[in-house]
């Protein structure tokens, strides 16, 4: 079974800048980014809007492993390519939930395909006029699509700078780890976790590159899982 990987680039923004204004900003994060090494964060590059959040549906609350097997039997299902909004809203249910996908998700991706159609999915040329506020408030119109996972197309498709996941588990984790004294191998419970705000506190200093320093929350996360020497 195979598919088609999207074509990745780097970041239209200045990295190095970036990362030296969030070094001189925070001593904590510093110390993290000369752990962690260079930013590596690469963009989708060849996806549309209805692609990426497509995907992102296909993925909710899944292991990445298990949810990539589904998208692939997807794509599969219909010839080895990314079906159109058309293609995928004249399929049957049986199609959709043969390659493993919830009766939930194969509404919620029947309801992205009318809406890229009727034009309350912005195309990619679009999104980019957009503010990253505009673009939340239009996509989470869509069923199955919350703030989360258009902060993700924002930061991994779009390459915008400066967003805060603020309720994205590993940036939580990493968060923990990195200014609440989080031990690697310490249980992870509720109450270590930091509260959105703790975390919008303290990332007034990460502004505007706020994109920049979730990404290294996510590594805080591998250096403590020890995939990071």
């Amino acid at each position: 079974m195979t598919t088609r990987r999207s074509p990745t680039r780097t970041p239209a923004y200045d990295v190095a800048a970036a990362v030296k204004a969030l070094r001189d900003a925070d001593p904590k994060l510093a110390k993290l980014i000369a752990r962690a090494g260079d930013f590596s964060l690469r963009l989708a590059s060849g996806q549309s809007t209805f692609e990426a959040l497509a995907e992102s549906i296909v993925y909710q609350q899944l292991h990445g492993k298990a949810a990539a097997t589904i998208h692939a039997r997807m794509i599969e299902s219909f010839g080895g390519i990314h079906p159109t909004p058309e293609l995928l809203l004249a399929v049957p249910d049986g199609q959709l939930r043969a390659a493993g996908l919830s009766g939930n998700k194969a509404l919620a991706l029947r309801d992205l395909a009318a809406k890229t159609l009727d034009g309350t999915v912005p195309t990619m040329a679009k999104a980019r006029r957009m503010s990253d506020e505009a673009i939340i408030e239009q996509l989470t119109q869509v069923r199955g699509i919350g703030r989360w996972t258009v902060e993700m197309m924002l930061i991994f498709r779009l390459g915008r700078p400066d967003v805060l996941p603020v309720t994205d588990y590993g940036v939580r984790k990493g968060f923990a780890l990195t200014y609440l004294g989080l031990k690697p191998r310490d249980k992870v419970t509720p109450d270590i976790l930091p509260t959105p705000a703790q975390i919008q506190k303290r990332a007034e200093r990460w502004k505007p590159w706020r994109s920049v320093a979730s990404w290294y929350m996510w590594r805080a996360c591998d250096v403590a899982a020890g995939k990071i020497e």
